[in-house]
């Protein structure tokens, strides 16, 4: 099976490119095998999750998906030796070994974050994306609930090569990472966001429509940044923007329970130089509106037009990825994910929580993963920057939060 486009940009970014999405449950932990009896019965008939990335097809040097045999449980789901936050740190910068299907299953003893055991898939981003990650986790539950989800149609752009010359432009345009001084370092941190705080720092702007969670995310990390580096006017490139790149789901309605990697990136400024929590809220909500049709170019023109060029050769997909494999394409990433359906069980034992393994990106960046699931909201920082800078952006983005939760108008009961 041949590698997508999205696929193959994956491999080729030169980033370690895992990413991971954990259950957070209570109650007595099962055992592995119960957990692979689960896994079989779900997931054993997914092709995708039976495919190894063969590397040595002759073709013009293109890689493929290849399925080498039978679907192997033992193989992939095991027992964590370490608690959630110690496996995430662990496997952020470590790529998965060639020679078998590029995901694993950890049941985790102690996983800590209100549950007493985690189910924490990793996979390589080249095999699944992370709505992707999302639909197998559902899946495994008592009640996975309708196997595509609720789907959304995907928005067509109003012109086609217009947008599509003004999104090459947007694309391509120059951008600074985080300015970090010398050796950058791996650094990954988990926090958890009291939920009456983020259903405060929704109601803001106050005199506005309210805040959705990727926009206050993405406005967080704006805040972030500004509080740990400064106003980007003070920085190295003054005169340059500072983007974040946010991923889209690409899925529609008649696909919306795909694997593999179905989404695209869209390039958004971060307003790091804005002042104040409620200002930078405002400028991000007015640069996100664009998100969805932007991606609808990506879909209809960009990734169609990028799928015909690279059957000459893959030379094209290489050429296609070189802009990206730099830190000053995107000094952050933040990615919003919500739990899809509502309560779940696995084998009886309750869903507390659900915590995101967002990917290592290039040095001087640092990514985000806010995951909500029911009441409970979960914050992974992954940096590839200063020593701890995950830790305290992370930090930092919980402050904006609670400064928006502070000052947005009492809700009316």
């Amino acid at each position: 099976m041949r590698l997508t486009c999205a696929d193959e940009m994956l491999l080729l970014n030169g980033c370690p490119g895992v990413i991971g999405l954990a259950v957070v449950l209570s109650g007595e932990r099962p055992d592995v095998d119960q957990v692979r009896s689960r896994v079989v019965e779900r997931w054993a008939d997914l092709e995708r999750m039976s495919c190894v990335l063969d590397r040595a097809d002759g073709r013009r040097g293109c890689a493929r998906w290849v399925v080498p045999g039978p679907f192997d449980p033992v193989a992939h789901v095991v027992v964590a030796a370490e608690k959630l936050d110690e496996l995430w740190a662990g496997s952020a910068d470590r790529p998965l070994a060639d020679g078998v299907p590029p995901w694993r299953l950890y049941v985790v003893p102690d996983a800590a974050h209100g549950g007493d055991f985690a189910l924490a898939l990793v996979a390589q981003h080249a095999l699944l994306d992370g709505r992707s990650l999302a639909t197998l986790m559902r899946a495994l539950m008592d009640d996975p609930g309708p196997a595509s989800g609720a789907g959304r149609a995907v928005p067509v752009p109003r012109s086609g090569l217009r947008a599509a010359g003004r999104e090459l432009r947007a694309m391509t345009a120059p951008g600074q990472p985080l300015p970090v001084p010398g050796r950058t370092y791996t650094s990954v941190v988990v926090r958890e966001l009291p939920a009456d705080t983020v259903r405060s720092a929704r109601r803001q702007p106050a005199d506005g429509r309210g805040a959705t969670l990727n926009e206050l995310l993405v406005a967080a990390v704006a805040g972030a940044v500004r509080a740990h580096h400064g106003p980007a006017r003070e920085w190295r490139q003054p005169a340059v923007p500072v983007y974040t790149a946010v991923p889209c789901d690409l899925r529609g309605r008649g696909n919306p329970g795909e694997l593999g990697n179905t989404l695209t990136v869209v390039r958004v400024p971060l307003p790091v130089d804005v002042d104040g929590p409620v200002a930078r809220l405002r400028a991000c909500q007015a640069a996100l509106a664009g998100v969805p049709e932007r991606a609808a170019v990506h879909a209809t023109v960009l990734f169609p037009a990028a799928e015909a060029a690279r059957r000459t050769g893959p030379w094209v997909t290489r050429l296609l990825t070189r802009r990206g494999r730099h830190s000053c394409f995107a000094a952050t990433a933040t990615t919003a994910i919500k739990w899809p359906g509502g309560s779940s069980t696995f084998q009886g034992r309750r869903l507390v929580r659900a915590v995101g393994l967002p990917p290592l990106q290039y040095p001087g960046t640092v990514s985000f993963a806010l995951a909500q699931a029911g009441e409970a909201f979960t914050l992974t920082a992954v940096g590839n920057a200063g020593p701890d800078d995950a830790g305290r952006l992370a930090g930092a983005v919980v402050t904006e939060f609670e400064t928006w939760a502070r000052t947005a108008t009492p809700s009316v009961l």
